[in-house]
């Protein structure tokens, strides 16, 4: 720009010439826009397969193989921006294009000429909605199931306006949960799904945290489960413990969440594991410091303990210990300083680090490696046709 600000484009590929193009987001020192038209076009670019691409999955128009390749470079890119020099890390995926998110969101769209209510996304970079006919990045269940209930509300005559959004979610077995969201009225409560992981049964809500694409998150916990070899794994962030649980159950495991419901079911998974596995001691602490309840069974042949702690994990710093594995799944906005100041005082043997943000992993990373080294990066494509990126780091303590 004339100003000199950085434009960062979507509907362009890396080669190609944006000559026409609508800015969608202002910030201090870049823009993000939609080009419009666009010559010497990429010989990597493919005719997207949804209308409504740029709101869902605006990499529809890369080479499938390119894509993955691209998301790759950039890992390498954004640790290089953080001073952390990296090869190019192996990329995971299982090859399903599209049809993968088990979640999905709608808007609904009220449409003036036929007085009925359509299924929408809104606009990349806008409020406006735009209304669609079909979806391909959702499981097809979520859709057909969507465009159910809005049949259903056309034969009743209901507007738009009445509601929020709908949030379906289907399990790997097509079952789908869900519903709409109507304005100013409270939440609803939905049917709870299950799925297996790694063979493991696990109950969530549908309008709580569970990974979207439950085929390649088995691959990254498979290459997670290789790692481990301390006796003692400490699960930080765990959700409703889908990672500690898959990977560490035989060993002494504690899990941290500080969602009330997420910690619900996380305590509801670990009791699903007592009348499974018949395991000998179950510890849950509701507060930190708290003392544990204690339930029976029997943890494989061993006596130790799988404990549960509802609390922020940058507050539960004191199950840091140093012969231990330290499993982080943050949220986007990464880890605190408090917690990486801990891990960087304790020194854990090993460090795992799952983000779905690889720039504040790397800002994270780069805080420890004083006293870790990267042993291993991979990257996983849990994101297909988007841009994100699922990437996992594991850091050895090196001295």
């Amino acid at each position: 720009m004339e100003d000199g600000k950085k434009i960062l484009f979507w509907n362009a590929l890396p080669g190609e010439i944006v000559t026409e193009y609508n800015i969608t987001k202002q910030k201090s020192h870049y823009c993000e826009a939609i080009a419009t038209s666009v010559i010497n076009q990429s010989d990597k670019r493919i005719t997207p397969k949804d209308d409504c691409f740029l709101s869902t999955s605006p990499w529809q128009i890369i080479d499938w193989d390119y894509e993955n390749d691209l998301k790759t470079d950039l890992i390498v890119e954004i640790f290089r921006e953080h001073g952390i020099i990296i090869d190019k890390p192996n990329n995971f995926s299982d090859n399903q294009e599209y049809f993968y998110r088990n979640k999905m969101e709608y808007a609904l769209y009220w449409d003036q000429q036929t007085s009925k209510i359509q299924l929408a996304f809104r606009h990349r970079g806008s409020h406006k909605k735009l209304p669609i006919f079909k979806s391909s990045i959702e499981r097809p269940e979520i859709f057909a199931a969507a465009q159910n209930i809005i049949d259903e509300l056309n034969q009743k005559h209901e507007e738009a306006r009445r509601y929020q959004t709908l949030l379906l979610r289907s399990n790997q077995k097509g079952e789908v949960s869900g519903g709409l969201y109507e304005n100013h009225q409270p939440h609803p409560k939905f049917k709870n799904l299950s799925d297996e992981i790694l063979g493991y049964h696990y109950s969530y809500s549908p309008n709580g945290f569970f990974q979207i694409n439950l085929p390649v998150y088995e691959l990254a916990l498979k290459e997670i489960k290789k790692i481990i070899k301390t006796d003692e794994v400490l699960d930080l962030y765990a959700g409703v413990g889908t990672i500690g649980l898959s990977i560490a159950r035989d060993r002494k495991l504690t899990l941290v969440e500080v969602d009330k419901f997420a910690f619900e079911e996380l305590n509801k998974n670990v009791i699903n594991i007592i009348h499974a596995e018949n395991i000998e001691r179950v510890s849950s602490w509701h507060e930190q410091k708290a003392p544990p309840v204690k339930t029976g069974g029997r943890l494989g042949s061993r006596s130790e303990l799988i404990n549960t702690v509802l609390s922020r994990s940058e507050e539960a710093l004191d199950y840091i210990k140093q012969n231990q594995t330290v499993i982080l799944d943050p949220p986007r906005s990464g880890c605190d300083d408090k917690l990486i100041e801990k891990l960087n005082t304790i020194k854990p043997t090993t460090i795992i680090y799952l983000s779905c943000n690889p720039s504040t992993q790397a800002r994270d990373v780069k805080k420890l490696l004083d006293n870790y080294k990267i042993k291993d990066i991979k990257t996983f494509n849990f994101f297909p046709r988007t841009p994100h990126i699922e990437n996992l780091v594991i850091l050895n303590k090196s001295c």
